[in-house]
């Protein structure tokens, strides 16, 4: 058994590192509400914002719309969404997973998004450097502007032939869905119920809507991602320090109880040396 002085500094420094993870816990519980309620207001105008482009891209010829434009030969372009930091459970290694997963089906570039992405692939030979290199440090609608554009010039001087973006999709604090979304090219409707079967009056002409709706609305697709990976990176970063909080308040428990033990067993010995002692003096 370890003696108590060696317990006794393993309990202060399992009380420590549980101080930290409570207060992380904490941060992460105060930035996840500001993030949670971002992606909520983006979700509704984003999806409905897709489902137009869907629908109005199946009225236009490729002529019209190079962004729906399918090429069988060429490379796939990956954009990787991680975090910044760790300690937030699988959150960055399922999205990694992910995106080797489409790797070694070669061909492929990657571009992360995310400083745990940039370390994971940064060495890969298909790395491809972001514009933007810290996206988390100031996430803004400009900032995953100029990412969208850089992957959007890609796919019309043809150098990709497809651009996915892989991400953690908020679903609440405890569970995140990695999704692997198509951004280009755009798949039109094919619901025959939907509004893409009826016919489109163009206001001021379909050039414009080409030149302006869809890579406005690209931007917003690439924008909400990153809104939804930056809620459940604080989601699983705060459950996970939970976790983690409740499992130093256990060892510390069992640490504590060991140390009673080694305490009592210690002056159990020095009364039994005392009576020995008293013992022999008196023979």
């Amino acid at each position: 058994m370890a003696n108590l002085k060696e317990i006794r500094n393993r309990i202060t420094s399992v009380g420590s590192t549980m101080q930290i993870t409570s207060a992380m816990k904490m941060v992460s519980a105060a930035k996840l509400k500001r993030a949670q309620d971002a992606i909520t207001q983006m979700r509704p105008y984003s999806e409905k914002l897709q489902e137009i482009l869907q629908n109005v891209s199946g009225t236009l010829d490729l002529s019209e719309n190079a962004f729906t434009e399918v090429r069988t030969e060429g490379k796939t372009l990956i954009l990787a969404v991680t975090s910044n930091r760790g300690l937030c459970g699988g959150f960055n290694n399922n999205i990694i997973k992910a995106s080797n997963t489409l790797l070694n089906e070669g061909n492929v570039l990657v571009l992360p998004i995310g400083k745990k992405a940039i370390d994971a692939f940064k060495r890969n030979p298909n790395f491809v450097e972001s514009p933007v290199l810290d996206m988390f440090a100031n996430l803004s609608f400009q900032n995953s502007a100029e990412v969208t554009q850089f992957a959007m010039n890609k796919f019309m001087s043809k150098e990709v032939n497809k651009v996915v973006v892989v991400y953690n999709k908020f679903v609440n604090a405890a569970n995140q869905s990695v999704q692997v979304e198509q951004l280009l090219p755009i798949e039109a409707s094919t619901n025959e119920g939907s509004s893409a079967a009826g016919d489109y009056i163009y206001e001021p002409g379909k050039g414009e809507i080409v030149e302006d709706l869809i890579p406005k609305s690209l931007k917003i697709q690439f924008f909400k991602a990153l809104l939804d990976s930056s809620a459940s990176e604080h989601g699983a970063r705060m459950t996970a320090m939970h976790k983690a909080t409740d499992n130093a308040q256990e060892l510390r428990r069992a640490l504590k109880l060991s140390y009673n033990k080694a305490r009592q067993a210690a002056i159990t010995n020095e009364i039994l040396e005392i009576v020995g002692g008293a013992e022999a003096l008196k023979g």
